[in-house]
């Protein structure tokens, strides 16, 4: 016996539980606490461009949520198979049902709640569109225009309003939203100095975290209590290092890890300053994805002269070796391999291995397809 899955419209702005704009960790870390409503969830997305890929969520058998390549924001709901009873599906519009397993949606009851529209093959409305097809998007299709009035809506899409005319570009970033308050926009990263966070709305005051200078009291002031607090005790990496600076490494420690926000802080144990910053891109397909959320870096360098304002940036989604010669112009540095799975006995990835590549104050963790997986400021 399945329970229904019961949701509303709401044009322009979501779906049931599931709101436009919403991050993919988000939404993915809601679907675990819903397994009893959405027991598989399949991932798909482009492999060779996995920065930057479009990401759809499959929801079987009827929502697929698609979300944005660079900001992995929700983008365009689609709820199929309205009237497959495995479950069974009950739509509403504010106090009114559309559709249940006894009752179609039909072309004539669209018009009747929603009014007039434009003519064509689907009924499209700000934020909302009616789809007679079962799969594709119906564009450049010929054929007779239907007038059948008892004609059974197929799948029902939602977007934001200007998303969903004709034209509608899956790649397109989702304009800012309420629902994005409190996440970060942007971290500009500066090497030898820390970051700076600007976050939605886009009027909210930028937040500056400096290497050696701001405590863990300033981020629980400006970020809010960690998600988890990690005591450091993997000190594996302190035989690369030299004789001083092994000391540094092997003072005690804890890390705040704010997997809402993509960032992870290493605290000095005596101190209590923040020593190293990690920084994560959450590319799919890499050991760490859906851990954290995106956190959306740029690194930028020093300005040509005085006057300059826009100094140059390299971001998240640029491949390592145009990062690699923006940091250091010469040869790439020897890298060290990591698998992230050797302590984990019941896991395999396909590209599980990552190198990591050390600069002057800052690492880059790199895959296998040349995409930084992560920065870490020191």
């Amino acid at each position: 016996m399945f329970s229904t899955l019961d949701v509303d419209i709401r044009p322009g702005s979501g779906l049931g539980r599931f709101e436009i704009g919403s991050s993919l960790w988000t939404v993915l870390d809601m679907l675990r606490s819903l397994q009893h409503s959405f027991p598989q969830v399949d991932i798909k997305y482009d492999p060779d461009a996995s920065s930057t890929t479009p990401i759809i969520l499959h929801l079987r058998p009827h929502l697929d949520l698609l979300f944005s390549g660079k900001h992995q924001r929700l983008h365009t709901i689609c709820l199929r198979k309205l009237r497959d009873p495995n479950p069974p599906v009950t739509l509403r519009y504010k106090d009114t049902v559309l559709s249940s397993t006894e009752d179609a949606l039909t072309r004539v009851a669209v018009r009747r709640t929603f009014g007039p529209t434009y003519p064509g093959d689907d009924l499209r409305y700000p934020g909302l569109w009616f789809s007679f097809e079962e799969d594709g998007m119906g564009e450049g299709m010929k054929g007779v225009f239907s007038e059948d009035r008892m004609q059974e809506v197929k799948r029902v899409l939602i977007s934001q309003k200007g998303n969903d005319g004709k034209g509608q570009d899956a790649l397109e970033e989702v304009a800012e939203v309420p629902v994005m308050a409190g996440d970060i926009k942007q971290a500009v990263v500066k090497v030898h100095d820390g970051i700076t966070l600007h976050f939605y709305p886009s009027s909210s005051k930028p937040v500056h975290i400096q290497l050696g200078e701001t405590t863990a009291q300033d981020l629980n002031l400006e970020l809010g209590p960690a998600l988890r607090v990690h005591y450091k005790e993997d000190e594996r990496m302190s035989i690369h290092s030299t004789s001083h600076a092994s000391d540094v490494e092997n003072e005690p420690g804890y890390f705040y890890n704010y997997f809402q926000h993509g960032l992870d802080f290493l605290i000095c144990g005596s101190s209590h300053v923040v020593t190293k910053i990690i920084l994560h891109s959450n590319v799919p397909g890499s050991p760490l994805f859906q851990r954290y959320k995106r956190c959306n870096w740029e690194i930028e360098g020093k300005p040509e002269d005085d006057e300059d304002d826009t100094p140059p940036r390299k971001r998240f989604y640029d491949r390592f070796e145009t990062i690699s010669h923006f940091l250091s112009p010469r040869e790439p540095p020897p890298s060290m391999h990591l698998d992230r799975t050797d302590d984990e006995e019941d896991i395999t990835l396909p590209s599980a291995t990552t190198r990591l590549h050390g600069y002057d104050g800052i690492i880059l963790e790199v895959s296998e397809s040349s995409q930084v997986l992560s920065v870490m400021l020191f």
